[in-house]
């Protein structure tokens, strides 16, 4: 049986979109306060109220989760509004797509920006929250390129690999107190921006798809299900994992056919 997450309260940053919207939704579904950040305030409302429609309670956030302060700022003030915060997750991602001949100083700071340092900001401010409940589940978002070499991202990569050994060091410290923290590790998902990227080059999408031991590139709600999971009491007993949901690819050994 889903668990029921009536009267919690969870943060999603990324939340207006693919992945992020995806486990939102379902957290609404399911009972718990969703309070989803982004930076796109058209996206935003679009995802509100698609939330709102199906009878969930939801708040949005403005925000671009490199204002380190301001993220910081919303942790505190959503669980003290609240009187709580039961689970952050940190899916908010930034990627540049470049040799490393071409990437920028700048392209690569962002990244990391993105996807390790407010990683960092988001679950120590989190941990801080939790830590009073003695309760709380942190899941971080990363990518199969943070375990497997991908040319032309080593920025993403490196960053995403930094965000899995963040998590483990993050999940031993909070252990003790109650808060378990784990990261997701998605391959290929079927996201608005994934599938126009594919309607651009349907060639490449098929034999990338057809790379995949399943032969099909995750939908964002599959991804949903592994996060609530996580975030669940189902997995109590469950701490510093970076879980592959990626069809296979990860354990794959490619052999040419």
């Amino acid at each position: 049986m889903a668990q029921d997450f009536s009267g919690q309260v969870a943060i999603i940053t990324g939340g207006s979109d693919g992945i992020g919207f995806a486990t939102a939704a379902l957290l609404a579904k399911r009972g718990a306060h969703v309070v989803i950040c982004g930076r796109r305030a058209e996206q935003l409302d679009k995802a509100r109220a698609e939330i709102e429609a199906e009878g969930g309670s939801v708040e949005a956030m403005q925000l671009d989760v490199t204002h380190y302060d301001a993220f910081t700022a919303l942790v505190e003030r959503v669980t003290q509004e609240r009187g709580r915060l039961d689970m952050m997750v940190n899916n908010a991602m930034s990627t540049h797509y470049a040799p490393i001949s071409d990437l920028t100083l700048d392209h690569w700071r962002r990244d990391f920006a993105v996807n390790a340092e407010a990683v960092f900001v988001g679950t120590k401010a989190a941990m801080k929250a939790m830590s009073a409940a003695g309760k709380g589940s942190i899941v971080n978002i990363s990518s199969t390129c943070g375990m497997r070499a991908a040319a032309y991202m080593s920025s993403y990569s490196a960053s995403k690999a930094a965000l899995m050994q963040f998590t483990a060091v993050a999940a031993m410290e909070g252990a003790r107190q109650g808060i378990r923290v784990n990261a997701i590790v998605p391959g290929q998902v079927n996201t608005a921006a994934t599938m126009e990227y594919n309607a651009m080059a349907p060639e490449l999408a098929a034999k990338t798809a057809d790379a995949i031991p399943m032969g099909r590139g995750g939908e964002p709600d599959e991804l949903a299900e592994a996060i609530v999971f996580m975030l669940s009491d189902a997995a109590s007993y469950i701490t510093g994992v970076s879980l592959p949901v990626d069809g296979g690819k990860s354990a794959q050994l490619y052999l040419p056919s």
